[in-house]
């Protein structure tokens, strides 16, 4: 491998990118000397020669390791490096932030355009592992449902579970959302972050943070984040920071996760969105009962025909949505049925939120109330509205944002065992032999007899089909209100006390 000839490669993406300029080439190739710990350059010849991002990374990566740069050989530590490495070609954030602007006054759409194809060619969203993601559709009465199977985010080794284990703690950034995070070089328990840029936004009056996630579990997904470290709140005004945020960016939906365990997000310590340019199938789903309430008679509301319990609000005019959402949720968080087994609280602890989404259709604005509740029982320890035990071998993880809205993001050890599944399936192997598939046993015994016959061709479809129908279980659990004559009676009850 000719290190050189990959040195001058990396240059020539960041040129074909137009991550650097031809001006500052001789500059850039001086940087990668350094690093790579080379006295000097002569130009090789790269003309003809396919540049490869993933492929020029991995090359520069071994060398690394070769020269002993890096000293370990670990996913985290060659993450680290290559983070270093495409660090070099990015501006610095006051060039990329005044690039944004310059677009947005063109629309708010050049402007997202532009900055997520930088984020995709700075290698701060790898596009060579997102590719790797698994992703079908599946119908249900509620719609087309979508399921990912997230691979992109590499599984640690060992060695560097250990490594980050015994790093040393440091409580800078203090978490990956902070705004601190921006140019950071990353420790074995922290990512590295030189290729990542950060648009600062006003929302609420405040300074708060855009960026892309570096998953993208669905288009353009993006995190909109408080510039300080404060945990997340579900109130009015967060109700206002979404609307905030989808005045200035109308073609993006964007929504919370819920404030409390069990319901809520991963980070509920940093206070944030997620939102994106995405149609998913709660949006698309219909309201199924039109309701009135009293001193709001100008808003449109409406029960979401939905497996959890959603009520659209629409108008004109952002300001009614916010005093409407915040009586509702004033309501919601002190409402108590027993019959329907909803506690506002108890031993003192708080159960009810809300997961809001909102979005702008044309000239009317859409916010989405879906009511949440975290009560835990003796048969539920998990959560008596979160996935039950008879779909963990499918999902046993939160129900936040992303699933509220229709896209199931399921662990990555499931491309094995459906491998494994589809193989014992078609060629009649004992499933009892193999222990990651002694979760699934039971499933599917309860799903064969629904096909004449599974073969090569079709099995991997009906797996597919079947851990969809699964997710939309899921969905229905966490469902505070069921789509049932019952669970609707009660949805109703709690209407009436609006």
């Amino acid at each position: 491998m000719d290190l050189q000839k990959e040195i001058t490669k990396l240059v020539q993406y960041g040129l074909d990118h137009e991550l650097i300029q031809p001006e500052d080439k001789i500059y850039t190739i001086n940087q990668y000397l350094e690093i790579f710990h080379l006295d000097e350059y002569e130009e090789p010849d790269i003309s003809g020669e396919e540049i490869v991002l993933e492929d020029i990374l991995k090359n520069l990566l071994d060398a690394a390791y070769d020269r002993y740069i890096i000293k370990s050989n670990d996913v985290v530590t060659r993450d680290l490096f290559d983070t270093r490495l495409m660090g070099v070609l990015v501006a610095k954030p006051s060039q990329i932030i005044k690039e944004f602007w310059e677009h947005y006054e063109e629309s708010p759409e050049a402007a997202t355009n532009f900055f997520y194809k930088f984020s995709q060619d700075t290698d701060y969203i790898r596009r060579y592992r997102i590719k790797k993601d698994m992703r079908w559709k599946v119908d249900s009465p509620y719609g087309e449902i979508d399921i990912t199977i997230n691979l992109s985010k590499p599984e640690k080794d060992p060695k560097a579970i250990a490594a980050a284990k015994n790093a040393k703690q440091s409580a800078y950034p203090k978490c990956q959302l902070c705004m601190e995070n921006e140019g950071y070089a990353g420790r074995m328990n922290h990512p590295a972050r030189q290729n990542h840029r950060i648009i600062p936004l006003t929302i609420n009056g405040s300074k708060w943070g855009f960026q892309y996630s570096p998953y993208v579990y669905y288009n353009e997904h993006c995190i909109v984040f408080n510039g300080e470290h404060v945990p997340m709140k579900i109130d009015r005004n967060a109700f206002r920071k979404l609307f905030d945020f989808v005045k200035q960016f109308p073609h993006y939906f964007l929504g919370s996760n819920a404030d409390l365990p069990i319901v809520g997000g991963s980070i509920l310590t940093h206070d944030h969105f997620q939102g994106g340019h995405y149609e998913f199938a709660m949006e698309r789903a219909q309201i199924e009962k039109e309701i009135q309430i009293p001193g709001y008679e100008d808003v449109e509301a409406g029960i979401v025909h939905w497996p959890l319990s959603v009520i659209r609000i629409r108008c004109k005019d952002e300001n009614r949505l916010i005093d409407l959402a915040d009586y509702i949720l004033t309501k919601w968080r002190g409402y108590t049925d027993e019959e329907a087994y909803i506690f506002a609280e108890t031993d003192g602890e708080p159960h009810n939120t809300i997961t809001p989404i909102a979005r702008k259709k044309g000239d009317v604005y859409e916010l989405d109330l879906t009511l949440r509740n975290n009560i835990t029982t003796e048969e539920c320890p998990l959560g008596l509205y979160h996935p039950h035990s008879e779909y963990h071998h499918i999902k046993k993880e939160n129900i936040g944002l992303i699933e509220v809205m229709g896209l199931a993001v399921l662990p990555s050890r499931l491309k094995k065992e459906m491998e494994l599944l589809a193989e014992c399936l078609v060629e009649n192997k004992p499933m009892e032999n193999y222990e990651e598939l002694q979760k699934h046993i039971d499933w599917v015994h309860d799903f064969m007899p629904k096909y004449n016959e599974i073969n090569q061709d079709n099995v991997m479809d009906i797996l597919k089909e079947e851990i969809g129908q699964v997710f939309v279980k899921v969905l229905e659990d966490a469902g505070v209100y069921k789509c049932t004559e019952e669970g609707r009676k009660a949805f109703q009850r709690f209407i009436e006390i609006l």
